[in-house]
């Protein structure tokens, strides 16, 4: 539960800023008295604006160094929708060439992490440090924005504005669902400040979650870190990291008087973060399939069948098909290696190649004990071909019988684990094509007969 002083410091900040009455120019830094512990330990100076004061702190890194990103694999970070908008023309946000440039050039990116009073969002949350990068020609500058109080808000938000008008592509981790709103909400809050639209906003979770979920599981920025991008050979180490969930609580206990040095913390893991988001992202673009690229052998299987949905969601279904294919060479997980022959069965079904895809259905259809679901799929989609392209009846309705005595002897002997909702669905699906077989089987039989007894007659 919340005392009464907090809610009143929460609803302090409601409150639009007092103006200085220096009007002081835009960007002006002052040196702050050493008694301040928090600006001795960070080596911070205190900015100053028209709204008034806050922290900010200023480090320049060596790594994650610059990288780059080619026009082709730009488009697998932007929304389908805008993708598809662009290729005909009609983009309203990227619709001039300079600002699709802008968004192809990682120099112009500006890198985005907050730490606030809270997860939960809305407008009772705070925004209370701000933390921004961008790379320079050899790595990537830092710049942290703090405010000591909640009086504070205004002046970080300004600032925030006037960072992002000279870097107009905003760079985050889960930032859309997150970040930007909530940021959004602070402005709208003040009834005096504006947000800075961003040209483009790449949230790199999306594309994070598509290539390595499958083999990760958990795509936290620190499991990424360890498992995917090496943050270790990169020059740092979350060893002494805090644990986010007592971020809040620090920073209150900061608002009571309480000691500095668990904020000191929250700087190094904001910058952490931020250090982790710029490496994700040339670790993504190095990931995505340019028209040049070639994919290693020594990849992750995983990686590559993660890799095909997502080309395949994007509409390639070429690349799509050769990555299955590379990644079905390697050793998969029984559940994975089934799920991908099944998709890539129905990816090479609809380019028209038959035989790859019957080679495929096949293999599932052998796999009964270990996949029934994907199985009896393989069994349906053979017969389909059967009774459709080849107007072979007698094996399409063969491949019915087959399936429907395999589906019984489940129910009974409960040797294959399948849904009883399913399992009856399955079963009406073949005896309703089965009956429609047999009907189609004997109205040939019977005009074959006709056609020979004319025949016989004339």
């Amino acid at each position: 539960m919340q005392s009464f002083n907090d809610r009143l410091s929460r609803l302090a900040a409601l409150r639009p800023a007092p103006r200085s009455t220096e009007a002081p120019r835009f960007g002006e830094t002052h040196t702050h008295s050493d008694e301040d512990p928090l600006i001795r330990r960070l080596g911070a100076a205190v900015l100053k604006n028209r709204y008034g004061e806050h922290l900010a702190v200023r480090q320049w890194f060596s790594s994650p160094p610059p990288c780059q990103a080619a026009p082709d694999v730009m488009h697998f970070l932007l929304p389908l929708e805008k993708r598809e908008k662009k290729s005909s023309g009609m983009d309203q946000r990227c619709h001039r060439i300079a600002d699709f440039d802008a968004i192809c050039d990682p120099m112009q990116w500006l890198f985005l992490d907050t730490e606030t009073t809270g997860i939960s969002g809305g407008s009772g949350t705070y925004v209370f440090l701000v933390g921004l990068a961008w790379w320079d020609t050899v790595g990537l500058q830092v710049e942290q924005f703090f405010m000591r109080d909640f009086g504070e808000e205004h002046a970080v938000l300004m600032e925030l504005a006037e960072r992002m008008s000279s870097r107009r592509v905003l760079v985050t981790f889960n930032g859309k669902s997150f970040d930007w709103p909530l940021l959004e909400t602070r402005y709208a809050m003040t009834r005096v400040l504006k947000p800075c639209v961003p040209l483009a906003h790449l949230d790199f979770l999306h594309p994070a979650r598509a290539l390595w979920k499958l083999r990760l599981r958990s795509v936290r920025l620190v499991d990424l870190e360890r498992h995917v991008l090496d943050a270790a050979r990169l020059g740092w180490r979350r060893d002494d990291d805090i644990d986010s969930a007592f971020i809040p609580q620090f920073y209150f206990d900061y608002l009571r008087g309480g000691p500095v040095e668990p904020l000191v913390g929250v700087f190094r893991h904001n910058q952490m973060d931020l250090r982790g988001l710029a490496a994700l992202a040339g670790k993504i673009l190095a990931t995505l399939p340019s028209d040049q690229s070639v994919r290693h052998s020594e990849e992750d299987a995983l990686d590559l069948v993660a890799l095909s949905r997502l080309v395949h969601k994007r509409g390639e279904s070429e690349r799509a098909r050769q990555f299955y294919e590379q990644a079905l060479s390697a050793e998969l997980p029984d559940e994975i290696g089934r799920a991908a022959r099944r998709e890539l069965a129905m990816l090479v079904k609809r380019s028209g190649n038959f035989t790859r895809a019957n080679a495929l259905w096949k293999e599932l259809a052998r796999g009964l004990a270990n996949g029934p679901q994907e199985a009896f799929q393989a069994f349906e989609q053979l017969a389909i071909f059967y009774e459709h392209r080849e107007k072979d009846f007698k094996r399409a309705a063969n491949i019915c019988r087959r399936a429907l005595k395999l589906l019984r002897q489940a129910k009974t002997s409960r040797r294959y684990l399948l849904d009883p909702i399913k399992s009856a669905q399955i079963e009406a699906r073949f005896e309703h094509r089965l009956k429609r077989i047999d009907r189609l089987a004997t109205g040939l039989f019977r005009a074959k007969q006709g056609l020979l007894t004319e025949t016989v007659g004339f």
